[in-house]
This record gives structure tokens, sequence and C-alpha cells, in this order.
């Protein structure tokens, strides 16, 4: 509040000063008139219309043309109403548009052509009068109408700019948004991977409750660290979403870690059959060899989920300029589901591989097994 009332008070101290500035100006003019002897005859009519004229300009803030046609009018009986009516003419060139100003200033014209007829300046011809007259009031209108096409100007800039860093911000906080949401369904995909296994670890105990006790003790002990690799992985999934800086998580999986995501799926029980003739894989993009992993990876999470216990065959192939083709297949299922599906897996999984400009192609099998196909381009 303090901050609005200080350019308040700042703007009427100069509206003050600028009014005590032109009634000096008023008075001057009057004891100027005065000391002439030819002039004193107008003392009484001088002082009037003074007096008039500095009462008047105080319009000027609410009703700048109608005060300026009254200060012009004044002007026209005493020259003690030239100062007044100047500024009454400026007023209106500054904070009116062209064709107003300009009438306005053709009034205050004519009225001091009026004035020095039947008030002459001694010394000074009436055709160099009214020169200066025309003059002074085109520097006046084109004074005012230059000052105000540059506010205009620095007020359409501040605007824009207003809106341009209004812009930005808004395109960071969606940048923000969705990478944000690209983090989330990232370990998303790593969650429903790990939540899997551990599925697929718990149904052996149930169905092999014959096992060795150093069997047993072996699958609950790699339950209980999936269980606390899962509680991690969504806490992190949390953060992502409550977190409105900027997250940096885990690291990325590559295209190298697939071997490593095979053998995990291997050691929870999946019988895996991985075929790689992936030729020179260092030369792969990231983005390809991340999308590739999570290709796979939701490929093998889908197999424990529908078709527990049954066999999955992986095949990577590609080289430069060939792209990269993936297939996982497996039997048709035995009738046991570890964990139901969302059916939201494929779906986020289509959109990745699309903008990662490749195609996926998935579905059942003729003999009754499902096929998951994704084709990927690789540069030269």
């Amino acid at each position: 509040m303090e901050e609005l009332c200080v350019p308040r008070k700042s703007g009427l101290v100069a509206a003050l000063v600028a009014w005590a500035l032109v009634a000096a100006m008023v008075a001057g003019t009057i004891v100027g008139r005065w000391s002439d002897p030819e002039h004193q005859k107008f003392l009484v009519l001088d002082i009037l219309v003074g007096i008039v004229s500095v009462a008047v300009i105080p319009t000027l803030i609410r009703w700048p043309v109608h005060g300026a046609i009254a200060l012009a009018v004044l002007a026209i009986f005493s020259p003690a109403g030239t100062p007044p009516s100047t500024v009454g003419t400026l007023t209106v060139a500054l904070r009116r548009p062209f064709r107003t100003a300009l009438l306005v200033a053709i009034a205050g014209t004519v009225a001091h052509l009026i004035q020095g007829l039947w008030q002459p300046i001694h010394g000074l011809p009436y055709l160099w009068f009214a020169v200066l007259d025309v003059v002074v009031h085109a520097a006046l209108l084109g004074w005012g109408q230059g000052a105000q096409a540059r506010r205009q100007l620095l007020e359409s800039l501040r605007e824009r700019a207003r809106r341009a860093e209004a812009e930005q911000g808004r395109r960071v906080a969606e940048a923000r948004t969705l990478e944000r949401t690209k983090m989330a369904r990232e370990m998303h995909d790593v969650l429903a991977h790990r939540l899997s296994l551990l599925a697929t670890y718990a149904g052996a105990l149930e169905y092999r409750p014959d096992s060795s006790p150093e069997r047993l003790a072996k699958a609950a002990g790699v339950i209980r660290t999936g269980v606390h690799q899962a509680l991690e992985e969504l806490r992190e999934v949390i953060n992502v979403l409550r977190d409105e800086d900027e997250y940096e998580g885990r690291p990325q999986p590559t295209f190298d870690d697939v071997r490593a995501l095979v053998d995990e799926s291997r050691e929870a029980g999946t019988t895996v059959a991985y075929e790689d003739h992936v030729a020179d894989p260092t030369s792969l993009p990231p983005a390809t060899g991340r999308t590739a992993y999570r290709i796979v990876q939701e490929g093998l999470t889908n197999a424990r989920k529908h078709a527990a216990g049954r066999p999955v065959t992986v095949t990577l192939d590609g080289r430069p300029g060939d792209g990269l083709r993936i297939e996982l297949t497996n039997p048709a299922s035995n009738g046991t589901t570890v964990t139901p599906g969302s059916g939201t897996g494929l779906v986020g999984l289509t959109e990745r591989v699309q903008l990662a400009g490749g195609t996926l192609d998935h579905g059942q099998e003729p003999g009754g097994g499902f096929r998951l196909e994704a084709s990927l381009p690789w540069p030269a």
C-alpha cells in the first residue's frame, strides 16, 4: 500500500509545483503590463483574467479539452491568460489523439491572433507576432504528440516484455511438468518390473512349499530386498510428482544394461533365450538404447504377469543405417496369472517408440503365444 501511495504523492507534488510556476508567470506578466503606462488601463482585466485562468488549470486533469478551450478564450482578453493557455494546449497534445490536439492548437492560435489585434506588443510587428504564434503552437503540438507516441511505445514494449516473461515462465513450467512426467513414467516402468519379479518369487514360495530351507530362506531374502527397493522407487515417483523444483533422478539405463535385465529375470526363475546380433552397439544413440531397454523390460514384465513359468525368447538385431529390431515371444499362458495388468503398459510403450521415430507391433501368435516386435531408427 505504501508503494502505491508514493507515486501518487510524487505526482501531486509535481502538479502543485507546475501550477505554482504558471501562477508565477501570470503574476510576472501582470506586473510587466502594469509597469507599462499604455497597458495600465487593462490592469483590472489582466488581474481578473489571470486569477480565472489559474483557477481553471486544475480542470485540465479531468477535462483537458474543455479546460484548454476555456483557457484559449480567456487568452483573447489579456496576455495574462497566455501561460495557462499554453499549458492547456500542451496538456491536450500530451493526452489526446492528433486530431483533437490539432483542433485545440488551432483554437489557441486563433485566440492569440485576436489578442494581438487589439492588444499589440510594442516593437513587434503583427506579422511576426502571427508567425511566432503559429510556430509556438505547432511546437507545442509536436512536442506533446511526440512525447505521447514515445510513452505509448514504452508502454507497448513493457507490455510485450511482461507477456514475453509470462510466456517464458509458462514454457518453463510446461517443460518442467513434461520432464517430471517423463521421469515418473520411467520410474513407473522400473517399479512395475520390480513388482513382477517379487510376484514371481512369491509364487514360487506358494507353489513349492516343499523346497529346502536354504532355498526358502534365499527366496525370502530376495523378496525382502525387492520390497525395500520397490518402496524406494515408489518414494522416488512420489517425490517427482510432488516436487516443483528440478528433480535429479537415478541414471537412465542404456543398451548395455539389457543383458543385466535378462539375467535378473533368469534369477527370478524365468527361462529366457537371449540372442544378441547387434553390430557395433557402441554407436547406438543413447536415446535409442534407452528405448530398447524399456521395450525388453516391458516384454519381460508382461511375460511374467500373464504367462508365468513359460520361457521367453528375446532377439535383438541391427546395425548402423539399417535400424534396430527387437522381438520378444513367449508361448501361450498356462492359465497362471501372477499379477493383474492395467493395460496401459503397452499403450505407453507404443507412445515411447513412436516418439523415438520407430514402430511397435504386438499381438497373439497363430499358435496361441504372444509376440512383441519393435523397430527403431539407427542412423548410419
